[in-house]
Formats: C-alpha cells, sequence, structure tokens
C-alpha cells in the first residue's frame, strides 16, 4: 500500500524568539484535500512553505513522494508542486497566457506544446478563450485568482499548495471559485493542502481539517467529527461559529 505523498516529521521553524512551527508532525495522504486552520501566528502559512522548500525548517524533516526535500534542488522540487496564494503574483508586463505558460516553458515545454496546455487551462478553470491575450490589470480579481490556479497546474502537478488563495474575493466569488477548485481536485486527482482562517470554507472544501494553534496540532480529524465536538475548548469555540452563523441566518429566514 503507498504511504502518504507528504510528510512533515518533527519540523521545527523558529523567527528569532518565536516558534513559528513546533514540533509538527503530519501525514498526509495522495487525493486528499487537507484544510490547515487556524488564527494569524498559527503556524499554518510557515508549515506551508516548508513543503515547498520556500522555508527551511530548524529542526526536523520534509518528505515528498518519500524523499526528503533537501535531496534536490528547490526549483526541481517546485516544478512538481503547483502554489497558488492571496496576491496570485502575476507578472503585470505578461499577458495571461504568457503568465500561465512561465511553469512549461521553464520546463523546456516546446510553444506548441504549451499554448495548447495554455488553451487546455484556460477551459479548465472556466475563462473564454479571449482572456488569454490580455494582461492581468484588464481581468477581475476572481478571473485574476483562476488565472493563477490555472499557472500552478500548468505543469500538471501532484500536489497543490493554496495560501489564503480566495481570501481577497467578495462572497460570491470565492464560494463559486472555491465549489469549481473542489471539482478540479478530484476531476485531476490532486493532493491538495489549503491554509485558511475561514472555518466556513475549510468545512466545505476539506476532507479533513488539521486545526493549529502556536505552531501545534489542537485538533486533526473530517469536518463531520470536528463539528461533533472536540475536547479543546479552542477547538470547539471555532466549530461553534459556524453553527450560531447557521441559526441567526435560519431564525431571520422563518421570521421573514
Amino acid at each position: 500500500m503507498a504511504g502518504p505523498i507528504i510528510e512533515l516529521r518533527g519540523v521545527t521553524k523558529r523567527y528569532g524568539q518565536l516558534t513559528a512551527v513546533d514540533a509538527l508532525t503530519l501525514a498526509i495522504e495522495p487525493g486528499s484535500f487537507t484544510a490547515l486552520l487556524g488564527g494569524s501566528g498559527s503556524g499554518k502559512t510557515t508549515a506551508l512553505k516548508t513543503i515547498n522548500g520556500l522555508v527551511t525548517p530548524d529542526a526536523g524533516e520534509v518528505r515528498v513522494d518519500g524523499r526528503a526535500i533537501g535531496d534536490e534542488a528547490g526549483w526541481a522540487l517546485r516544478r512538481r508542486i503547483g502554489y497558488v496564494f492571496q496576491e496570485i503574483g502575476l507578472f503585470p508586463h505578461m499577458t495571461v497566457a504568457e503568465n500561465i505558460g512561465v511553469g512549461p516553458s521553464l520546463a523546456g515545454w516546446d510553444k506548441p506544446a504549451t499554448a495548447a496546455r495554455v488553451a487546455e487551462l484556460l477551459k479548465l478553470v472556466a475563462l473564454p478563450d479571449g482572456v488569454g491575450a490580455r494582461l492581468p490589470a484588464a481581468l477581475s480579481g476572481g478571473q485574476r485568482q483562476r488565472v493563477g490556479v490555472a499557472r500552478a497546474l500548468a505543469a500538471k502537478p501532484a500536489i497543490m499548495l493554496m495560501d489564503e488563495p480566495f481570501g481577497a474575493l467578495d462572497p460570491v466569488t470565492r464560494d463559486a471559485l472555491g465549489r469549481d477548485y473542489r471539482a478540479l481536485h478530484e476531476q485531476l486527482g490532486l493532493t491538495t493542502v489549503m491554509v485558511t482562517h475561514d472555518v466556513w470554507e475549510a468545512l466545505l472544501l476539506a476532507d479533513r481539517i488539521v486545526v493549529l494553534a502556536d505552531g501545534r496540532v489542537l485538533a486533526d480529524a473530517p469536518p463531520a467529527k470536528l463539528l461533533a465536538g472536540h475536547d479543546d475548548p479552542r477547538v470547539q469555540a471555532l466549530m461553534e461559529t459556524p453553527r450560531r452563523q447557521a441559526e441567526r441566518v435560519r431564525a431571520m429566514s422563518e421570521g421573514a
């Protein structure tokens, strides 16, 4: 039986006197969708960045596909792992098609193969072909984030890392893009690890929620199990938030 595709083994990262991640151990199975949930300073983004080598741990080990990430060059590792973040980071002077094609071009794909992949991805993330010729500034926030997802998928990674990917979007766009990405996750058989501070987002998108605080795991379970109750009052308070909100909305609708 195949083992985890991602492993963090006792990973610790400090910034001066601050311990961002504290002896963190996680195993991520292939094809899973895991949400790292927690407030600011909980260590979730630092933990995510250790997976693709953007952050080097002070102690512990990170393994991808059974191999310690230090055994290969960082650029080679990152070509195998898609990465989407809130700021998107599209190159403003390049067209959408050029932005999406950066990864394949760097990997040595020829122009026809890259162009075919760009066209395929525009359809995959539900953007019309004409968008490819535009500059990022001409797009809406939701469209730019879809381009960011397409760019991350361009070199056909098996793993996607997402750091608050939908946080800057309006609620309607955020919900639509979240649902569309979840469908892509299933369609492409991806392994996704997503950082979020939004409890609703974690509950609705992920198969597994890992709640972090002070760089440590407070809870690690499927959404339904966490909603059923937890011994840690901090986790329980997190899970009560969407329940209270849903009850308030229900009361408003019944009173209308």
